[in-house]
């Protein structure tokens, strides 16, 4: 089949096809950026895939950098954009079930897209938009299908990670995994054990944050990768499932574990080891932690004050929300949310006082008492006591100082 026409990003690129064509050589669009054009969703990165190498492409362009040069990449800066061309190859001796212990270039393209992982990625377009299809993955698209080409427990030997990409792929393009594929996954699936906490971390991340995160979840549990993934490994039996109908779509990755952690039942602790077992940044542990504080602060109590609703952010009442609504609880977070908002202050820096303006202003010394008084007068705010105002605040703290010695 030819493209009925190029999506802008490939108008753009097209003269790089065209000026490595003009030099004799072979050029494509290939991968992802392909996939998605034929889905109809937007594209992300264009790559081309070419006979060249690497040295006669940096012949054909005035300006390149040597991006993966080893792997067979070149960039081309091209109108002020960057363009990955990549050399036809081949691969072997997946030592490290990652990556290669050697790339050889080759001129053939079907060389090339055989090497790739599935049949909806190993599709390539001509620069006068014919689609390349050596392995039936403008059938497997049409389908809905991921299905790994050729054979499918050599493609996930040779990279385990692919594994985790086809539970991500199918929760991003709400696809099936086709049955041998799914059972080469099954089988193949000890060998996630090989691969960084940061490449599955990466991929679990993508997986849960797209459109069908249940699907790839359910996935991600059948196919037993949970069982090597980092933590998961300690508690897959007793692994929650999700019901597309119910559960809503996650905001962020803090979502997802203070998801898992709720759903799992974990304690504090656990939910650290959770978290630092898959390497979160600390800015994420730091925020799902807050929020499982704030989970069982709810549970405690029917209502909360403005000084214990002052503890959370929005943010975190707004993924509360969502890890709520699957549990079913018996929360109205609208209602908690717009307590929230009405909130007088919202953190100590919108305080109008600070302890400067107590020291000036009362000649009191810094130390424990002007904590109290900072603290007293914060809540007073929050209570409705005193209105939050700098003149009100110095009034209100000057009558209450004979209380904080």
């Amino acid at each position: 089949m030819y493209l009925k026409e190029f999506p802008l990003e490939f108008e753009q690129a097209l003269p790089i096809l065209q000026q490595i064509s003009a030099n004799g050589y072979e050029a494509y669009f290939v991968g992802g950026s392909v996939r998605d054009h034929l889905l109809g969703k937007p594209i992300a990165d264009v790559d081309i895939a070419s006979s060249a190498f690497p040295a006669e492409i940096k012949t054909i362009f005035p300006t390149t950098i040597d991006t993966g040069i080893k792997h067979g990449t070149v960039t081309v800066r091209w109108h002020q954009r960057n363009y990955e061309v990549t050399t036809f190859r081949t691969e072997s001796g997946y030592q490290d079930f990652r990556r290669p212990d050697q790339v050889t270039f080759v001129r053939s393209l079907l060389q090339d897209l055989q090497r790739r992982d599935f049949t909806i990625n190993a599709l390539a377009v001509r620069q006068d938009g014919l689609v390349i299809d050596e392995f039936a993955g403008l059938t497997d698209l049409k389908n809905h299908l991921i299905r790994a080409v050729g054979n499918g427990d050599e493609r996930f030997h040779e990279d385990a990670l692919r594994m985790m990409r086809a539970v991500r792929f199918s929760s991003q393009l709400d696809f099936t995994i086709e049955p041998a594929t799914f059972a080469s996954l099954t089988k193949m699936a000890p060998l996630l054990e090989k691969i960084a906490v940061e490449r599955i971390h990466s991929e679990f991340v993508k997986m849960m944050l797209s459109p069908h995160w249940q699907q790839g979840w359910s996935q991600f549990v059948s196919s037993s990768l949970i069982q090597y993934a980092p933590f998961f490994k300690k508690w897959s039996a007793a692994m929650p499932q999700f019901n597309p109908a119910e559960s809503a779509p996650l905001l962020d990755e803090t979502t997802i574990w203070l998801l898992l952690a709720l759903r799992m039942q974990l304690t504090r602790d656990q939910c650290q080891q959770l978290l630092r077992q898959w390497k979160t940044a600390n800015q994420v542990q730091h925020d799902t932690l807050a929020a499982w504080d704030f989970s069982q602060l709810l549970h405690a109590q029917t209502t909360l004050t403005p000084v214990e609703l002052y503890q959370a952010d929005l943010p975190m009442l707004q993924r509360l929300a969502v890890v709520g609504a699957d549990l079913a609880w018996p929360i109205d977070f609208k209602q908690l949310i717009a307590a929230y908002q009405q909130l007088p202050i919202k953190n100590d820096h919108e305080l109008a006082i600070n302890g400067g303006d107590l020291i000036r202003q009362l000649a009191i010394k810094p130390g424990p008492q002007l904590g109290k008084l900072l603290t007293a007068a914060k809540i007073a705010v929050l209570n409705g006591e005193v209105p939050n105002q700098a003149a009100e605040l110095i009034r209100w703290s000057r009558k209450r100082l004979p209380d904080m010695v």
